[in-house]
């Protein structure tokens, strides 16, 4: 069996930056319609991805109210679609300075620095995050995928489970759950969690192509080739290399 294929990987989604606007606003301002139109505004661009007219709209709120929270948090979003890391983990702290208790602005400081390779430190500010929301499922989620990536398998099987209960009809945590299973050689259950990431999203392409893997490393060849055409028929691109060793398997 090819070395690329012994073991499961673990191909963790990360639930990405806030796709809502935040508008609160922590101060009272001289003109508070002026700079909240101006946070209005960059949100509008925002949901258009014109990321640069939105953080320009940004600035402006915030040359009226330096310490409105939601226009930090909102113009920290934009620069972490942008990929400018640094500038939203500037952003979010700032949020985090005028508001401690913003549990938004933990979860997504936390997501860049997942997104960097920084584990124990998105750990630490979805850990926070959880302290002022229990019941945030996508932060569970997101924290189980850093204590995966880091070989925590317990702590993340932990968190998904816990995402799981908050949220049964979330997908992405039976998906994650299930990698964690086949990275540990849980083959039965990994393949009863992807069944029921399918349950919930029967389009999602990736877990069709993660529980073909199984299949194959269970050596049921006709499932995995199932589960290859259906990954395909969605428009997940399947490694040749994948594909070559299934059909000298299969003898198909």
């Amino acid at each position: 069996m090819d070395s690329v294929i012994k073991q499961i990987g673990i191909i963790f989604s990360i639930v990405l930056f806030f796709l809502f606007p935040c508008a609160c606003t922590q101060e009272k301002q001289s003109k508070p319609e002026d700079a909240e139109s101006y946070n209005n505004r960059g949100n509008a661009y925002s949901e258009k991805g014109q990321h640069d007219q939105a953080i320009a709209a940004f600035n402006k709120a915030l040359e009226i109210n330096p310490r409105h929270v939601g226009v930090y948090h909102n113009r920290g979003v934009v620069y972490g679609r942008k990929g400018q890391y640094d500038k939203a983990t500037a952003d979010f702290s700032k949020a985090i300075e005028i508001n401690p208790k913003d549990a938004g602005a933990y979860y997504n400081r936390g997501v860049v620095y997942e997104v960097n390779h920084r584990y124990d430190q998105a750990i630490a500010d979805y850990t926070k995050a959880l302290e002022i929301n229990p019941r945030y499922a996508g932060c569970y989620h997101n924290r189980g995928v850093a204590y995966g990536r880091t070989g925590h398998y317990d702590k993340a099987i932990s968190d998904f489970t816990k995402s799981i209960e908050i949220n049964p009809g979330y997908a992405g945590a039976y998906y994650s759950r299930g990698n964690v299973h086949g990275k540990r050689g849980k083959y039965d259950q990994a393949i009863a969690d992807y069944t029921k990431a399918l349950e919930v999203n029967p389009n999602y392409a990736v877990v069709y192509y993660s529980r073909a893997r199984v299949y194959y490393l269970r050596k049921e060849y006709d499932k995995s080739m199932e589960d290859v055409t259906k990954a395909q028929s969605l428009g997940y691109k399947i490694s040749a290399e994948f594909l070559d060793n299934l059909h000298k398997a299969s003898g198909k």
